[in-house]
């Protein structure tokens, strides 16, 4: 049975000669698989967003750049974790959790949320993030047929990684990524004026972002401008 639901899911992947094979396929066919309203593969490295690879519409968009700008949501504690993070119900959950991250999920239409962790052997990756317009849990297929989607995911992004130089983002992974260069470099600025690692740095930048009701990025932007500087009494 999981031999036929990986050949099943791989011939959505390949199927169809019109269509080129790229991130934006692999996100189509994450939703497609499982039946999801829409999906999103999020790359992190040492327990940090660090940007979204594709997503498949606007709701998978908003749930990829709150997860980004926030820090929080089922992409980042299922990398954390290890471990899918299941919420059927993001309106009334059984356990209150993301308290930044759920609302304005909840505005944009997402009524149900699930992470997947991206993982080949011991290499993590980040997460796969699949959304529903409506409320509910997995069925067992269709838990199963997640978890197959995102192993094939995290090979996918290793295989078109491959070819890269050291230290190189693959043009095929770039082309449809939103990494959000500016927010990165900004880190290390504020990481610079306060002494603190990246990570640390980039939990300023939100807290700030957040505090002030401002997008992360223009937030970054001022700082790469030289606008806003922090210190420890900012």
């Amino acid at each position: 049975m999981g031999g036929e639901r990986r050949e099943r899911i791989l011939g959505l992947l390949v199927g169809g000669q019109d269509r080129a094979f790229g991130t934006k396929r692999l996100c189509e066919v994450c939703a497609e698989a499982t039946a999801m309203s829409g999906a999103g593969i999020m790359l992190m490295s040492n327990d940090v967003p660090q940007g979204s690879l594709c997503t498949t519409n606007k709701m998978s968009d908003v749930i990829e750049q709150l997860q980004y700008a926030l820090g929080e949501g089922p992409c980042v504690d299922a990398y954390r974790q290890d471990w899918p993070v299941l919420e059927p119900d993001l309106v009334y959950p059984g356990t209150p959790r993301w308290p930044a991250f759920s609302p304005p999920a909840i505005e944009a239409g997402v009524r149900a949320i699930f992470g997947f962790p991206l993982q080949v052997g011991a290499v993590r990756l980040g997460a796969l993030n699949l959304c529903r317009a409506w409320a509910g849990p997995l069925s067992d297929d269709g838990h199963a047929d997640a978890l197959v989607m995102a192993d094939i995911a995290a090979q996918a992004v290793l295989v078109l990684q491959a070819n890269a130089a050291p230290g190189q983002l693959a043009a095929a992974l770039g082309a449809g990524a939103d990494f959000h260069f500016v927010v990165h470099q900004a880190a290390g600025m504020v990481a610079a004026q306060l002494e603190v690692s990246i990570r640390q740095a980039l939990v300023r930048l939100r807290g700030y972002a957040f505090g002030n009701d401002r997008p992360l990025t223009d937030v970054a932007k001022d700082v790469v401008a030289r606008k806003l500087c922090f210190d420890a009494a900012s």
